[in-house]
């Protein structure tokens, strides 16, 4: 029954679409608990399409590239500390993109799917999920804020990013 009512709510969505946008995000990102001990920096690249379903809502699709770089970290065991050097991590997050325009200026967003481990080896992704609010600077440009996260086995990797989107 719920991938029935999923169906036709995608049917009435995507038959009400008033318009089509695909942007493109480019973004430094800050790892943030767990993931801030071992990553000490983030690169993420974004892409999205959506289909306006009214004026102030859209829907559609997001896919990118997040790459977090590896730092040098401490663990102690019996009293000796430990120097470790941490691989860098990869993420190749794919889902479903809502956007709300709440005024002419600010967006509020979700993107919730999952996010593919690329790296390093072991890595094997979770669930994806960024809450985001936007600034438009012009029609083809925003600045994006986000909190970016993949639940992972034990724990998550979550990262405060700031960046731009290109709408082309």
């Amino acid at each position: 029954m719920r991938k029935l009512i999923l169906c036709a709510f995608a049917v009435i969505a995507f038959a009400t679409v008033e318009a089509q946008d695909f942007k493109l995000g480019v973004s430094a990102a800050l790892p943030m608990g767990d993931s801030g001990d071992i990553s000490s920096f983030g690169i993420n690249l974004d892409a999205n399409y959506l289909w306006g379903v009214s004026d102030e809502f859209s829907v559609g699709l997001a896919a990118g590239y997040h790459h977090y770089f590896g730092k040098d970290y401490e663990d102690s065991f019996g009293g000796v500390t430990y120097t470790y050097e941490a691989e860098d991590a990869g993420f190749l997050p794919i889902g479903a993109a809502a956007r709300f325009n709440a005024s002419e200026e600010f967006t509020i967003g979700l993107d919730l799917g999952y996010g593919i481990g690329i790296s390093p080896d072991g890595n094997d992704g979770g669930f994806y999920y960024a809450p985001k609010v936007q600034y438009s600077v012009s029609e083809s440009l925003d600045i994006v804020l986000a909190y970016k996260g993949v639940s992972l086995d034990g724990g998550s990797f979550d990262a405060l990013s700031l960046g731009l989107e290109f709408g082309l």
